[in-house]
């Protein structure tokens, strides 16, 4: 496509979004990497919160929670989920839709491991999305958590990844008199190639 130059150059969607997310990283001054996660309950009413984008693998983006928690619920039910990244001092924004999948393997266990220690015992000790009655209540629970696992903890088997693979990635720039420039990146299916198509702003 002639006119897809510069930011938005490349054959690769993943490394476009790699390249975005540095150019932030120095420039956001909060989360850089904070997503607003999409999903949808089993009665279609659509729920949206803040998560941390926490890897954008070779065909894919992950986060990780609890598998108890509402986002993961609904997810485990619909099979898809939609986000956005969105960067007030880039001007910038990447929108995703695709299918997800959990990651309780290899890379779930690296990855809890390399949270601190404290934060590895609230995974244990939340049970996240669930009515809680005080704070005094889940400060308890994290301290019987860290008497039962003391200073190396495993990762909890309610607790991991889900990884999104995007059929639709959408790169959006801020322009000028609100032309804005937007490239959409679509596949069939996650095996297909992805066609590309500027639209309006």
């Amino acid at each position: 496509m002639a006119d897809r130059n510069a930011i938005f150059a490349g054959d690769d969607p993943f490394e476009i979004a790699r390249s975005w997310l540095a150019e932030a990283e120095p420039k956001e001054p909060n989360d850089p990497n904070a997503i607003a996660l999409a999903t949808v309950d089993g009665a279609g009413l659509p729920n949206v919160r803040m998560v941390l984008l926490k890897e954008i693998e070779r065909d894919a983006f992950i986060f990780y929670t609890n598998y108890g928690s509402q986002k993961a619920v609904e997810i485990e039910g619909a099979g898809k989920a939609a986000f956005v990244l969105h960067w007030k001092s880039l001007r910038r924004q990447i929108r995703v839709r695709g299918l997800t999948e959990k990651e309780d393997g290899a890379a779930a266990d690296s990855y809890f491991a390399s949270r601190s220690l404290k934060s590895r015992l609230g995974a244990w000790a939340s049970h996240q999305s669930a009515p809680l009655a005080s704070r005094g209540a889940l400060l308890a629970e994290v301290a019987r958590i860290t008497a039962a696992h003391g200073t190396t903890p495993a990762r909890p088997p309610f607790w991991g990844g889900i990884r999104i693979r995007p059929l639709e990635i959408e790169f959006w720039a801020d322009g000028a008199f609100r032309l804005h420039d937007r490239f959409q990146w679509r596949r069939q299916d996650i095996g297909s190639q992805w066609e590309i198509r500027r639209l309006n702003p």
